[in-house]
């Protein structure tokens, strides 16, 4: 029993430590764009989109609020968070949704229709971007009714779907370390890979917490 323990600690430790290494690089990455700056890093191949107003106020909009999603999602899911803290998971939680909702979700479906390579990417992205609303707002939707386990289930969903900024990073980095793929070829398949891997192992996660509670 307490070698369980011991592993499950240890793979969670793991698991946060991962994903904080990877939200201070997003911050990095985020931090270019800090003053406003339209000739830097990404934005050095859109030059023709940022000319446009609408796609101005998405892409920083996007930005700017994707890395604060990133650390208020991670919160939700600390049991130390939600049992002994629990104004914190309320506020952070509301404030995850409210920004999702308003902010990233719709700018995400804006860029999505000037996406880098073509149908394929702008198909992907435009998916990602309604699940990811619909799923945040089944979330909100599911707390209010006081319904703890479907709210949970698709707060999993959606922070699936949030980390896709951290994983189409990783798969681009395995594919073009592994592959001589073309950049735009290498594009399309990670800009798939980045949310579906994701949301199939939501699944997974979901199922298994499902089975426990059935055998509690």
């Amino acid at each position: 029993m307490k070698s369980t323990i011991s592993i499950s600690l240890v793979l969670k430790v793991l698991i946060y430590s991962f994903l904080i290494y990877f939200i201070y690089l997003l911050a990095l990455i985020t931090a270019q764009y800090i003053p406003v700056k339209y000739d830097i890093a990404f934005l050095n191949i859109k030059q023709d989109e940022i000319q446009l107003t609408h796609y101005k106020l998405a892409f920083f909009s996007h930005v700017y609020s994707s890395i604060f999603i990133i650390v208020l999602g991670l919160t939700q899911f600390s049991k130390t968070i939600r049992t002994r803290f629990g104004l914190i998971h309320k506020i952070s939680g509301k404030s995850y949704i409210a920004l999702v909702l308003l902010l990233a979700s719709p700018s995400g479906l804006v860029m999505a229709f000037y996406a880098n390579g073509g149908l394929i990417p702008q198909i992907s992205f435009s998916i990602l971007a309604i699940l990811w609303f619909l799923f945040t707002l089944k979330a909100l939707l599911y707390i209010k009714a006081r319904n703890f386990q479907k709210h949970r289930a698709f707060m999993i969903r959606s922070y699936a779907l949030t980390l896709s900024a951290i994983s189409l990073r990783l798969f681009k980095f395995g594919i073009v370390s592994i592959f001589e793929l073309p950049p735009m070829d290498t594009y399309k398949i990670i800009s798939v890979l980045s949310w579906t891997i994701n949301l199939i192992i939501a699944e997974l996660i979901i199922r298994k917490l499902h089975q426990q509670k059935t055998n509690e």
